[in-house]
């Protein structure tokens, strides 16, 4: 059971990171690296929502499902599109009729990543980003220490939006001066990147509650662009031994961020402009 946070959150807040699973016997999933897809249903998810106080959900495809989004887009049907979105994963030769479908049920941009095991590869970026432009999508990319610092010069070129996953999954101990935090910033400079302040508990050597070891990178981040940060719980966290609070993650904004106005920016109001909602509030 979720407990209700000492942060409250404003009207239109919302999880901009969560995967959900659908009915298995509808729809037939792959294992992910010797596992098998879990039990984590939409109205497990709908508990925690509500216990945090939260209104708009942004569906990412799972890896489980490979280019199969029916389980997604489901999910989104019953959320109600006025309350949630997707971000789907295709072949890269994706038809104009599917990309027309995938965007009136809600989905606004494709996952990619090399360490993601059924994401969309990089040496399709340009490709993929020139036929999504049209329908103002956005790429999100799970990058790694390892691989931004030398995508970062192609991400910036893309003639859509970028999104970076969990504060683009560089380990907090390398430091700000590491060159992907490096290359995290110059695209922000750029004014098209956004970065998820989600998951840290995934490479926090500190841990719950507090996820101290991420304070500085997610400082320098707001501080640099606060109208491009969104948080999300990445519900219901895949790939970890030990589940963390979700109240605990919404709290980090309590200490990431020095300010009211900020937070309810970076919950509400830059999520409606990323995934097309309503204006918050």
């Amino acid at each position: 059971m979720t407990r209700t946070p000492r942060l409250k959150p404003p009207p239109g807040a919302c999880d901009s990171h969560i995967h959900v699973y659908g009915d298995k016997a509808r729809f037939a999933s792959l294992p992910v690296r010797g596992l098998e897809i879990e039990d984590h249903y939409l109205d497990d998810y709908i508990a925690v929502r509500d216990a945090l106080g939260l209104s708009r959900t942004v569906i990412i495809q799972t890896p489980h499902y490979d280019t199969d989004n029916r389980s997604m887009l489901e999910s989104i049907a019953a959320l109600g599109i006025e309350n949630a979105r997707g971000i789907a994963v295709t072949v890269p030769d994706v038809s104009e009729a599917e990309l027309t479908a995938l965007h009136e049920a809600g989905v606004r941009g494709l996952r990619f990543g090399i360490e993601l095991a059924r994401g969309m590869r990089p040496e399709y970026l340009e490709d993929v980003a020139a036929r999504i432009a049209p329908l103002g999508w956005h790429i999100q990319y799970r990058s790694t220490e390892e691989d931004l610092p030398g995508l970062a010069e192609r991400l910036g070129k893309l003639p859509v939006d970028v999104v970076l996953d969990h504060i683009a999954s560089i380990p907090p101990e390398l430091g700000t001066d590491h060159p992907a935090f490096a290359a995290m910033l110059r695209l922000l400079d750029g004014g098209r990147c956004w970065v998820k302040l989600s998951a840290p508990y995934q490479l926090s050597k500190a841990g719950a509650p507090d996820y101290a070891d991420y304070r500085t990178f997610a400082r320098t981040l707001a501080a640099a662009a606060p109208e491009r940060m969104v948080w999300g719980t990445n519900w219901p966290h895949p790939k970890v031994d030990f589940m963390p609070d979700d109240a605990d993650l919404l709290e980090t904004l309590l200490d990431w961020v020095d300010d009211d106005a900020t937070r309810w920016q970076i919950l509400a109001d830059n999520p409606a402009r990323l995934y097309g909602f309503a204006p918050a509030g």
